[in-house]
């Protein structure tokens, strides 16, 4: 397993050390829904040493040097921490953006550009893939040991993966958290169009799996709706209320229940009632590998609450920042 996720230097007594850390300063290019005198009113109360209102942030940078910056205002303070890796993606970097048309104008003034591959990112694609599953499970486990350094006491971190790399994934976390801090595995199950494949099950679910930094984590217990088969299994009185006879003997034997006085089917560690983003669906962008908002609804709810801070460092489609900002 060592050899696997580590090929970094040793010291004399045979422990790893770390990979060096660059802090760098961000540079804030735009602040939106912002009047330019709360601008510089703000501006005002930082140049003084004052704490300026709370804003969320959207960081464009290779998260190698990102997340060392982070660490002297956020280490120890981030409560849930969602990631979707990628895996295996190609050197592909570049991604074609629609600028849309403005509503009220006749003329149709939408733009569309091309952003090309940086030399950055052209890099990290040569460093991080080019030595096959040794170079990404090294570039993996770094960014891990960051990940929980960031994480509060009270927070979670969720791994999205599929088939691909889960297994190996699971063996670097657990190292790195402990293994008796693993949480769940979750399996997303979504509807997919069943194709003949070559000797094996057609592949329609992907693995979500969670861990804790301690056993002091937030945990809002979540609730769907109920299936139509679990429903008739109950009786209608003459009010229309759907109720059954539950015999309990450690509650004091008899007594009736009624659905409408339930929150709801407690959701469990199979999720197969969130589809996938559908190519009409009002909320896609067009970026090939996003996730429902309704996942990340579900994840951000269970474990944050109001005010907890939340952070994806891929970012992807940029479902995790929208769903945080929309709760």
């Amino acid at each position: 397993m060592t050899e696997l996720i580590w090929d970094g230097k040793y010291d004399a007594n045979g422990k790893k050390i770390a990979p060096v850390r660059i802090d760098l300063p961000f540079q804030n290019i735009e602040t939106v829904n912002e009047s330019a005198e709360d601008r510089k009113h703000s501006y005002d109360i930082f140049s003084k040493g004052g704490e300026t209102e709370w804003r969320n942030r959207l960081i464009w940078g290779d998260k190698k040097y990102v997340l060392p910056s982070l660490m002297p205002e956020f280490a120890g303070k981030v409560n849930l921490i969602y990631i979707d890796p990628p895996f295996d993606t190609g050197a592909n970097f570049s991604y074609t953006a629609q600028i849309p048309d403005v509503p009220d104008d006749e003329e149709d003034e939408s733009l569309t550009f091309t952003k090309q591959p940086s030399m950055i990112e052209t890099k990290a694609y040569r460093d991080t893939w080019g030595r096959g599953m040794d170079g990404y499970m090294q570039w993996f486990y770094e960014s891990a040991i960051l990940l929980r350094e960031l994480l509060a006491e009270n927070g979670t971190l969720y791994v999205h993966l599929d088939w691909h790399i889960g297994h190996f994934v699971k063996v670097v976390l657990d190292e790195v958290f402990g293994h008796d801090r693993f949480l769940n595995e979750v399996v997303w199950s979504y509807f997919a169009f069943k194709r003949k494949t070559s000797r094996k099950f057609p592949m329609k679910h992907d693995t979500i799996m969670s861990w804790t930094k301690t056993d002091q984590y937030l945990w809002n217990t979540q609730f769907k709706s109920h299936k139509e088969e679990y429903l008739k299994r109950w009786k209608k009185d003459k009010d229309g209320r759907l109720y059954r006879d539950d015999v309990n003997p450690t509650k004091g034997g008899a007594r009736t229940i009624y659905l409408d006085e339930l929150e709801g089917d407690i959701v469990d560690s199979v999720w197969d009632d969130i589809p996938p983003v559908n190519p009409l669906a009002a909320e896609r962008t067009g970026y090939n590998t996003q996730k429902p908002e309704a996942l990340l609804e579900r994840i951000i709810s269970a474990s944050s609450n109001p005010e907890s801070l939340v952070l994806d460092c891929f970012c992807g489609s940029g479902t995790t920042a929208a769903v945080a900002e929309k709760l």
